[in-house]
C-alpha cells in the first residue's frame, strides 16, 4: 500500500478573526470574509461613483489578521484571493509580499518568510478612493472567500490539472494532463481515476513523469453532462513518489463535448442547443458586492426555474460560487474577462493599465474554468468601440490567441455593439469618462449624455443603425479574431448576416428583454444563430435607473439622480423575485404551463409614464391593490396560448388572441375591484390553463424562510421573506410599512432591504422599509451549531418571530447518510 509523506496539500477557510478598519478615520471593527466595505458607506448626490455606482462614495481600507503559523519543514504557505476589488498591497508582518491590480482576479501571494510557532500579522491594504471606477457599482474590499493553502514544495503545479473530454461516442475518452512542480527533476508517479459520485470508480489510468504526466482514460456508458442532466463525477489526481503519496487533489468533472459551427450552431454531447441566456452582473443585491456561496446557488437556481439555462457574466470573469452553481445545477456560461480595453469607459477605470494587466487576468479566467462542465465559451471583452479600430483588431487576434493557448477546448467570442463600433469610426463615443464632479458642474445636476436624450428611443436606434453597411464594415473586422460573434443589440441582422456572412456563427450576446418574441422566432429558424442573452437577468447594484420607469413630470434620462439605487433592468429583482418579463421569455421559450396575470402599478394609474428601452413592463403579479377600486387597471396576460379568456369576479371581460403572433401578450383594461381575477388559455378551441390572482384581506405582517437550516460555518445564509400579507399569503401592494429586526442566538444580520429602486435607507442597518408590500432579510450562519432566533417588528402589522438552526457540518453529514 502507498504510504503517505507529509505535508499534504491542504487548503482550509481564511475567513475569520479579520478587522477592518477605514483609513478615513475610522475604527477597526471585526468582519468574517467576505465583506464589502463600501455597502455600509453612506451615500449621497455628490458621492464619488455617481449613477454608475449607485451614489457610494470611494474609499480606502486596512484588513488586519493575526495568524499563527505551525512549524513545517519543506512546505510551501500561500494565501489566494478570489476576489478583491481596489488596487491592493499585501504586508506579511510589515513587508510588502503581493497584491493585484484587477478588482475581479483571482491571485495569490506566498508566505516565504512567516515565523513557524509564533503570530503573525497579515494587512491587506485596499484603495478604492478614485471614483467612478466602473460602470456599475462595484463593492470594495476582500469581497469573495480568501483561503490558506499548504503544502509540499514538489507538488502539482498550480493550474496543472487539465481534464478534457475528446469524446462522448461509446465509450467517454478523457485525456487528463498533470503539470509538475519537482526542481529535482525526479520521476514521478501520477494516478488518476474518476469515480461516480456515490464512490464507483469508473476509470483509471496511471503515468510517470518528471514535468508532466499526459492519461487518457474511457469512461464505458458515461452519464452525460448537460442543461438538463448536470451529472458529474469525482476526479482524484494522485502524485506519488514510489509507493510514497506526495499530493491528493480531487474535483468534480463532468463529460460533456462542445461543437459549434455555422451550418448546426451549438452541439452539447451532439445536440443542438439554444441559448435562453441571461446577463448577471457580480453583486448579490442587498449583500453589496460579498459573494457567498448560499446567494449564487439560490441566484443560479432560480435563474433556471424561470427558464434560462445559459448565464453571461457581465462584464467580468464569474464566482467560483456561480460557476459550481452552474456545474451542479446545469447552465451553461459565458465567462466575459472584461468591460475596458484602451479606450476608457469612466474617469478611473483600468483602461490606462490594460496591455499591464489583460494577460494574468485571462490566465487566472481560464485556470478557474478549464475543467468547468459549465462554461462552454469565453468573451474577451464587452462593447470595446475600440474594435473597430486597427489597433483594436490586433489586440482582439492578440487575446483570442492567448485564451486559444490557455484553453483550445472553448469557443472565443466578443460583444459588439454596432453602434459604438461605427461611432469609433468617426471619432465619437457615447462614454462621459469626467468623473461625478466634473459631470455636475457640466450639467448642473446627473449626466445627461446622447444616450439619456435617446433613452427611449436607443433600442430602435441601436437595432436601425447596426443593420447600416457602415455599422458591419466597422465590425466585420474584430469578429475574424473570434470563432463566435458576439451581437448586443443587433438581432436585425441575424437573418441578413446568415446570407451576407455564412461562415459566421453568432449569438445573440445582450438584447432588450421585451424583444425576446422577435428575437426568438429568429433564433428558432437561423442555424447559425445559437441563442440569446437579455440585460438583464438579474437586477443589480449601479447604472442608476438604466430601466427604470419614471412617473409624473420625474424626467427620462437613463443616469438618474440620487437616490435612485438600482440598474432596474432585471428580469428577476436584486430580492430574487422574478417579474412579468420573466413572463414573456417563457411563453416566448414554450416553457409556460399556463397562461399567468401581470398588472400595472394601479397606484400609478392615470400618470403620465416615462418607459425606458430596458424594460418592458412595469406590470407586476397582484391583483391586491386596497384603495384603488374604480381605476383604471391595465392587465396583461403572458401565453403562449391561441386565445385566452378574462374572467373578474366571474364576469367574463372577453377573449382575445395571444401566442407567437400577438408577442405572447394579450392586454385588457377594466375598472378596478377586489376580489379575484382569472384567466383561461384555450389551444384549438379547448382548455389549456387557467391562473389567478386574488385580492387581499386585512394585512399583517408574515415571515417566512426559505430554509430553515444552517451550517455553523459562518458563511451560509438564509432567505427570509417580509411580507405584508392576509391570512392566504396574499401580498397587498398597497400596504407600506418599517420593519425591524433582531436576531440570537449563532447567527447574524448579514442584511435588510427590498427591491425598490430608488432608496436611501442602508442595506446594513436593523430597519427599512417594504416596497409594494415586500423586504428581504439575510441571515448569516455564525461558527457555532444552535437556534437562532429572528424578530422581525413592523410599526404598524405586528411582530413576528421565527426560528433557524444552525447545525455543524459533522451533524449535517451524518443526516445526510
Amino acid at each position: 500500500m502507498p504510504t503517505t509523506h507529509q505535508p499534504l496539500h491542504t487548503r482550509s477557510a481564511f475567513n475569520e478573526g479579520w478587522t477592518v478598519q477605514n483609513l478615513d478615520g475610522g475604527s477597526p471593527v471585526t468582519v468574517t470574509l467576505p465583506h464589502d466595505a463600501m455597502i455600509a458607506e453612506p451615500r449621497n448626490s455628490a458621492a464619488g461613483s455617481g449613477s454608475d455606482g449607485g451614489y457610494f462614495p470611494g474609499g480606502q481600507y486596512l484588513y488586519s489578521r493575526s495568524w499563527r503559523s505551525p512549524a513545517v519543514a519543506d512546505e510551501f504557505v500561500r494565501l489566494v484571493f478570489e476576489g478583491v476589488y481596489g488596487l491592493t498591497r499585501i504586508r506579511l508582518n510589515g513587508r510588502h509580499v503581493g497584491g493585484s491590480i484587477s478588482g475581479y482576479r483571482e491571485f495569490s501571494v506566498v508566505l516565504d518568510d512567516v515565523i513557524p510557532d509564533a503570530e503573525n500579522l497579515i494587512e491587506v491594504e485596499v484603495d478604492n478612493t478614485a471614483q467612478p471606477s466602473s460602470r456599475w457599482y462595484t463593492g470594495s474590499g476582500i469581497y469573495r472567500q480568501v483561503w490558506l493553502e499548504r503544502g509540499p514544495r514538489i507538488r502539482i503545479a498550480d493550474d496543472g490539472i487539465r481534464i478534457h473530454t475528446r469524446t462522448v461516442e461509446g465509450p467517454a475518452i478523457v485525456d487528463v494532463r498533470v503539470d509538475l512542480d519537482n526542481p529535482d527533476a525526479d520521476e514521478l508517479v501520477v494516478v488518476v481515476t474518476i469515480a461516480d459520485l456515490d464512490g464507483t470508480v469508473v476509470a483509471e489510468a496511471t503515468a510517470v513523469g518528471t514535468a508532466s504526466a499526459e492519461l487518457e482514460l474511457a469512461v464505458p456508458s458515461p452519464r452525460l453532462w448537460s442543461h438538463h442532466t448536470p451529472h458529474r463525477y469525482a476526479a482524484r489526481v494522485t502524485l506519488r513518489s514510489g509507493e510514497e503519496v506526495i499530493e491528493e487533489r480531487e474535483l468534480s468533472i463532468g463529460l460533456r463535448t462542445v461543437e459549434v459551427d455555422p451550418r448546426y450552431g451549438l452541439r452539447v454531447n451532439g445536440e443542438r442547443v439554444l441559448l435562453q441566456g441571461a446577463c448577471v452582473h457580480h453583486d448579490s443585491g442587498i449583500l453589496g458586492a460579498a459573494t457567498f456561496r448560499a446567494a449564487e446557488f439560490r441566484r443560479a437556481r432560480i435563474l433556471k426555474e424561470n427558464g434560462f439555462n445559459a448565464i453571461r457574466s457581465s462584464h467580468q470573469p464569474i464566482s467560483r460560487d456561480l460557476r459550481e452553481a452552474c456545474d451542479e445545477l446545469g447552465l451553461y456560461v459565458m465567462d466575459e474577462l472584461t468591460d475596458i480595453w484602451f479606450g476608457a469607459k469612466t474617469a478611473h477605470d483600468l483602461a490606462p493599465r490594460f496591455e499591464e494587466i489583460w494577460r494574468d487576468d485571462a490566465r487566472a479566467m481560464v485556470a478557474s474554468d478549464r475543467n468547468s462542465p459549465s462554461v462552454i465559451m469565453y468573451s474577451i471583452g464587452n462593447e470595446i468601440a475600440e474594435s473597430a479600430t486597427a489597433r483594436g483588431v490586433q489586440v482582439a487576434h492578440e487575446l483570442s490567441e492567448f485564451v486559444r493557448d490557455l484553453d483550445p477546448h472553448r469557443p472565443v467570442t466578443i460583444a459588439v455593439n454596432f453602434l459604438l463600433n461605427l461611432m469609433a469610426t468617426k471619432g465619437k463615443s457615447l462614454f462621459d469618462t469626467s468623473d461625478h464632479a466634473s459631470r455636475e458642474e457640466k450639467t448642473g445636476g446627473v449626466t445627461s449624455t446622447m444616450a439619456n436624450v435617446l433613452a427611449n428611443k436607443i433600442g430602435g436606434i441601436m437595432q436601425t443603425v447596426s443593420r447600416l453597411p457602415a455599422a458591419d464594415k466597422a465590425s466585420r473586422e474584430v469578429f475574424t479574431a473570434v470563432d463566435i460573434a458576439g451581437y448586443n443589440y443587433a438581432w436585425g441582422r441575424y437573418a441578413a448576416d446568415a446570407k451576407r456572412h455564412p461562415d459566421r456563427v453568432v449569438v445573440g450576446s445582450e438584447s432588450m428583454p421585451g424583444d425576446i418574441p422577435k428575437i426568438w422566432s429568429i433564433v428558432e429558424r437561423t442555424p447559425n444563430v445559437i441563442g440569446d442573452f437579455m440585460w438583464t437577468g438579474w437586477d443589480y447594484l449601479g447604472e442608476a435607473g438604466l430601466g427604470t420607469w419614471t412617473y409624473g413630470s420625474a424626467p427620462a434620462q437613463l443616469a438618474k439622480a440620487y437616490p435612485q439605487l438600482l440598474a432596474g433592468s432585471g428580469v428577476i429583482d436584486i430580492t430574487g423575485v422574478p417579474g412579468a418579463q420573466t413572463l414573456l421569455a417563457r411563453a416566448a421559450w414554450g416553457a409556460l404551463d399556463a397562461p399567468q396575470i401581470a398588472v400595472r402599478p394601479l397606484d400609478r394609474a392615470g400618470e403620465r409614464v416615462r418607459r425606458m428601452a430596458w424594460r418592458s413592463t412595469d406590470a407586476i403579479q397582484s391583483w391586491a391593490w386596497n384603495g384603488c377600486e374604480g381605476r383604471d387597471a391595465q392587465i396583461e396576460i403572458y401565453s403562449d396560448d391561441d386565445q385566452v379568456e378574462l374572467f373578474l369576479n366571474g364576469r367574463s371581460l372577453g377573449r382575445k388572441r395571444a401566442g407567437k403572433r400577438r408577442g405572447f401578450v394579450a392586454r385588457f383594461r377594466t375598472r378596478y375591484e377586489p376580489g379575484a381575477i382569472e384567466v383561461v388559455g384555450y389551444k384549438r378551441g379547448v382548455e389549456s390553463g387557467r391562473s389567478l390572482l386574488r385580492s387581499a384581506g386585512t394585512a399583517e405582517l408574515r415571515v417566512s424562510s426559505e430554509s430553515t437550516t444552517l451550517v455553523a460555518d459562518g458563511q451560509d445564509l438564509a432567505f427570509l421573506r417580509i411580507e405584508l400579507a392576509d391570512e392566504l399569503g396574499v401580498v397587498e401592494s398597497m400596504a407600506a410599512d418599517s420593519v425591524s429586526i433582531e436576531v440570537s442566538g449563532p447567527g447574524t444580520l448579514a442584511a435588510l432591504g427590498s427591491a425598490a429602486p430608488a432608496n436611501a435607507e442602508s442595506f446594513t442597518g436593523g430597519r427599512h422599509a417594504t416596497w409594494y408590500g415586500s423586504a428581504q432579510a439575510i441571515i448569516r450562519s455564525t461558527g457555532e451549531p444552535g437556534r437562532i432566533r429572528v424578530t422581525v417588528s413592523s410599526v404598524r402589522h405586528g411582530t413576528r418571530t421565527i426560528e433557524l438552526t444552525a447545525e455543524s457540518v459533522a451533524a449535517l453529514s451524518r443526516v445526510e447518510v
